[in-house]
């Protein structure tokens, strides 16, 4: 059976937990950031995790990461 190809765009994005979840970056602090507060861009450096719902589409998408 062939290899599955991971998603190029995904694998640059997402990466796991070591219990399994997958992280990804917030969005939005670098655009137009002149009006966001300090507070806003500062809690957008830190990392959030993929909601459940869409944790399996993300990890079909990484395959040889998960």
């Amino acid at each position: 059976m062939p290899k599955q190809k991971s998603h190029s765009g995904s694998k640059k994005r997402f990466w796991l937990t070591a219990s399994g979840k997958v992280q990804r970056p917030h969005s939005g602090k670098n655009h137009k950031a002149e009006t966001k507060n300090r507070k806003r861009k500062r809690n957008l450096r830190q990392n959030t995790l993929v909601s459940t719902t869409q944790e399996s589409t993300v990890k079909s998408m990484i395959p040889y990461k998960a």
